[in-house]
């Protein structure tokens, strides 16, 4: 996660959505950066809301917009599987080494769902508190010039995105069967992605 007071602004890091190359690109221009642990800085909107908004209204009566990164639900859980199949999980509850894709689709329909595909959601992680404000931007992670521009408007300052932390490369195939069920079952996160800048 990473505030930036004076512009009023902060970039909350969903998860598999590019955050930590952000991170490293604005680290420097930020005032605040939570890297670590992962927790706060995969702090979600309630817990943002909760801890560090709360501060801000009280100390300096200041209000951050929040804006967040968003993927295709499929194209998200694919990063989530191909992070997971790392040789150092190996033998790992979180580990999908040996699995094939639509396996893990169809143990993320689970419920519950075995500790490998337990990765949560993003609508869950954008979800504001019921006396809090939601997040004010919200783009989708495909669009990067427009997220890329909206940040160098909004910081006065040139971007230069390193590409960091990319998911090994593998095959994710699945069957129309499984993409119409995970789609019924997911359709908030459609709704989600759809309405994203």
């Amino acid at each position: 996660m990473l505030v930036f007071y004076e512009k009023r602004l902060a970039l909350l890091s969903v998860p598999k959505t590019g955050s930590t190359a952000y991170q490293s690109a604005l680290r420097d221009r930020a005032d605040i950066v939570v890297s670590g642990p992962t927790d706060l800085k995969h702090a979600n909107m309630r817990r943002y809301d909760r801890f560090f908004q709360t501060m801000f209204r009280k100390m300096f009566d200041a209000e951050m917009d929040v804006m967040a990164i968003v993927r295709e639900p499929v194209d998200w859980l694919g990063s989530w599987y191909r992070y997971r199949t790392r040789a150092e999980l190996a033998g790992h509850p979180h580990s999908t080494k040996g699995l094939s894709f639509e396996a893990f689709l169809d143990a993320y329909m689970q419920n519950p769902r075995p500790a490998y595909a337990d990765v949560g959601c993003q609508t869950d992680f954008l979800q504001p508190r019921s006396n809090g404000k939601g997040v004010a931007h919200i783009f989708k992670y495909d669009s990067q010039q427009k997220i890329l521009d909206f940040l160098q408007n909004r910081l006065e300052c040139k971007i230069d995105l390193p590409r960091e932390n990319v998911s090994p490369a593998c095959p994710m195939d699945f069957s129309k069967q499984t993409e119409l069920r995970f789609q019924s079952l997911n359709a908030a996160e459609y709704a989600l992605y759809r309405a994203a800048e």
